[in-house]
């Protein structure tokens, strides 16, 4: 096959020693089959971002650091520079997730190498040694249903705990290996504790789960793991062991509108008091 332009330069400095086959192209990138330091593995390359057909980034790049106080002042004008910077930003979130969710366990592909906009990482395959099957191009039993569901509930628990929300979590971006289910299509990663989405996202990927899932065993579709699970990491008592029973039960306690807005004019009043005080 023709070698695309974009991996050229691994070529040249010896990271890829062949590119072997396209594997996919989705809204995001382009993936091949490549051999690197004589393994057979996947280079994923990142589109031009005119080119994509993802364009709702901001509430996932809330929350997410720059490297210096030129690099936030670039993406906040939106300048040529500024968008350069969100592009690295946006495709080093995956590579940064990628690193920090192998380290905690969670079950995703193994990154080798980041460069030029390519992410060289483990190609997933299945008993037979092809490229896994995304879960969305397999039907399960009811049995495999209630087995995955719940292995990956485990998974999104170990995300969270390392600070990690998926964002777009679904069957479309699950593989099916020879031992169970890898997550992959990280780059809208969310960092849970500087995203005021984060909730919403949380619960959404899990809803995705179920909704999945429970076309192969219903039980599933009546869960409510994604409020339980929130709950815990609010509350500081989410671990990656911690038992779940997939039930909530929303709070049915009013709000005291009228306490919390005295409480509001009690914290403005000492305000004014220390401030004149002090003048005084």
């Amino acid at each position: 096959m023709k070698t695309p332009k974009t991996l050229l330069p691994l070529l040249a400095d010896g990271l890829i020693d062949e590119v072997l086959r396209p594997l996919k192209s989705g809204k995001e990138a382009s993936v091949y089959v490549v051999v690197s330091e004589a393994e057979v593995r996947c280079a994923k390359v990142y589109k031009e971002a005119n080119k994509r057909g993802f364009h709702t980034q901001a509430q996932y790049q809330e929350g997410r650091k720059t490297r210096n106080s030129r690099q936030g002042r670039a993406l906040q004008k939106n300048s040529k520079f500024g968008r350069q910077q969100q592009e690295e930003l946006w495709q080093n979130a995956e590579v940064d997730a990628l690193y920090k969710l192998a380290a905690a366990g969670v079950r995703v592909p193994q990154p080798y190498n980041f460069v030029s906009g390519v992410l060289l990482m483990e190609l997933v395959t299945d008993a037979e040694g092809n490229a896994a099957p995304r879960l969305n191009d397999l039907e399960l039993t009811a049995d495999q249903a209630i087995a995955y569901h719940s292995h990956l509930i485990r998974e999104v628990v170990k995300m969270l705990c390392a600070g990690i929300i998926h964002g777009d979590l679904s069957e479309y971006n699950i593989l099916l290996d020879g031992d169970g289910p890898v997550i992959i299509d990280l780059p809208q990663a969310v960092d849970a504790a500087a995203n005021n989405n984060a909730q919403r996202m949380l619960e959404r990927d899990v809803a995705n789960l179920a909704d999945y899932f429970g076309r192969f065993a219903p039980a599933l579709l009546a869960t409510r793991y994604g409020k339980e699970i929130w709950k815990l990491y609010e509350s500081g008592n989410l671990h990656p062991d911690v038992v779940l029973t997939g039930q909530f039960k929303d709070s049915d306690k009013r709000a005291d509108v009228n306490s919390i807005m005295r409480e509001i004019e009690d914290a403005r009043q000492e305000a004014l008091l220390r401030r004149f005080g002090s003048e005084n």
